[in-house]
């Protein structure tokens, strides 16, 4: 993956955010292969969540399709195969040649190499860091006019949690999860939970691994309700409200990220 494959912008201070399926891109000798659309592309893609990476010090966003190889599966996994990699569709006319999902693995290990060297320097300056992870999800699979998924099970924003360690990191949690149900959505309150339906995928669970005791990702889900999942229109006004929710959280995520250094090193901090 060359640098021309994602957009990185580094910051002085220890909040990420990264947008690993904002990209639509395809390399030139992958896109004849393909046998998905682009709208199921567009679809089963984040775009917009680049908007959103603008609340942290450092930003990464990629710009190659989750369909030429998805940064938030293991290696051997991020180049979809066969229809059940990829939510039933169909996405090669036929099966690729191995030299192209060599290059494409290829391109998935310098991603992770530049990541890395990124988070380790943070690491280094800052001792510990967040990591926004941006994500959005669909709500109307059936079709544009069939009826949204159960709102007990589809929250407005999911927060994936199940790469970390939990109790280390609940003072960021708490405080993240607490200050994003508090804000003003527009004259309302989003529905903000933990782990309904996503719990965090390869790219959490490789942070986490490699910077065991100084990262902590937030595996941020948004349900597309701020766009029509089917035709890629989206609300401005609200695509932009999500951002300020977002942003209004970094001030207690900062204070509760300096409780994790004190707690951590006193050995004081007891959980409820």
């Amino acid at each position: 993956m060359t640098s021309s494959s994602w957009a990185l912008t580094q910051g002085d201070g220890p909040t990420v955010a990264v947008a690993l399926h904002d990209g639509h891109d395809i390399r030139e000798e992958v896109a004849p292969l393909l046998s998905v659309t682009e709208a199921d592309r567009w679809r089963e893609e984040d775009p917009y969540t680049a908007h959103w990476t603008k609340i942290a010090d450092t930003r990464i966003v990629a710009r190659r399709s989750r369909f030429e190889f998805d940064l938030n599966r293991s290696r051997d996994k991020s180049v979809y195969i066969k229809p059940e990699d990829a939510w039933g569709l169909k996405v090669w006319k036929k099966r690729p040649p191995r030299v192209i999902v060599e290059r494409s693995w290829a391109e998935h290990d310098a991603f992770y190499a530049m990541l890395e060297k990124v988070l380790s320097d943070i690491e280094r300056r800052h001792r510990r860091f967040v990591v926004f992870e941006l994500h959005t999800y669909n709500h109307l699979r059936f079709g544009p006019d069939s009826l949204p998924a159960d709102p007990r099970y589809n929250p407005q924003i999911n927060i994936g949690t199940g790469t970390l360690n939990r109790q280390r990191w609940a003072p960021v949690i708490d405080r993240f999860t607490q200050d994003l149900r508090a804000f003003n959505f527009l004259g309302r309150h989003l529905d903000v939970r933990e782990n309904i339906n996503f719990s965090g995928g390869y790219f959490p669970r490789w942070v986490h691994q490699t910077f065991p005791d100084s990262a902590c990702v937030l595996s941020i889900e948004v349900k597309k309700f701020f766009m029509n999942e089917w035709t890629n229109e989206v609300d401005i006004v609200q695509l932009d409200a999500i951002r300020q929710a977002l942003q209004s959280t970094v001030p207690g995520i900062l204070e509760a990220l300096n409780q994790v250094d004190t707690d951590v090193v006193n050995n004081t901090y007891q959980f409820v």
